[in-house]
């Protein structure tokens, strides 16, 4: 058994052996579909960076892409860029403090706006409102033709997908956290529309995991 089977107990703590593990696991099927849908050139915004392994992994395939990390826990941007210096990474900024729950944080469009904002594994240890804040966020800084895509297991029409995502759910259910669990896409889908967003696209990646790729409402 290699070191990426080798899964530690579920903890969502940025920096934790777990998030690690989950990282490593996921970041090649990730890039893979990135490389087919990421513009040539433009500006990137992740959010829930952590500790940046998925921002500084990526950046070296996209030369003409400029990556901006982002997380509420400002602990964790020591390590984001010290990836980043490690990667020797030029085309990732300084990380900035965004609280999804928090619109003051937000970027100001009159300073930037971004070609793709993207969120990895994040809604199975967060509430379903904080699609409500990406779409916020969104329908704020997203250029016209960009788009939002967000990686992770879901349900789908109120069903699991496999029987390994519903005992991944139940594991998580299990510690008692109460925004912990897989969402069901439709929810993500009706916290997205008031901001203008719809579900444009939806990508089968390995491990019963899913890319959604939220589009402008026209």
């Amino acid at each position: 058994m290699t070191q990426v089977d080798q899964r530690p107990d579920i903890d969502p703590y940025p920096l934790s052996p777990y998030v690690a593990w989950a990282g490593n696991r996921n970041k090649d099927p990730i890039l893979t579909a990135f490389k087919e849908i990421f513009p040539a050139s433009g500006k990137v915004l992740e959010l829930a960076s952590g500790a940046g392994l998925h921002i500084n992994y990526f950046a070296p395939h996209f030369s003409g892409v400029h990556f901006l990390p982002s997380d509420y826990d400002t602990d964790v941007f020591d390590t984001i860029e010290s990836k980043r210096a490690d990667a020797g990474n030029s085309n990732v900024a300084d990380p900035i403090c965004i609280d999804l729950t928090d619109p003051s944080t937000f970027p100001d469009p009159k300073d930037q706006t971004f070609d793709v904002i993207f969120v990895i594994n994040l809604f199975q240890v967060a509430r379903v409102s904080i699609q409500e804040g990406i779409a916020r966020l969104a329908s704020s800084v997203l250029a016209a033709d960009g788009f939002v895509a967000i990686y992770g297991p879901f349900k789908r029409d109120g069903h699991y997908t496999t029987g390994s995502n519903e005992a991944f759910d139940k594991e998580i259910l299990a510690a008692g956290v109460t925004e912990w669990g897989l969402k069901d896409i439709g929810e993500l889908e009706k916290a997205a529309a008031p901001h203008g967003l719809k579900l444009a696209r939806t990508l089968d990646l390995p491990a019963n995991n899913f890319i959604l790729i939220f589009d402008r409402v026209c």
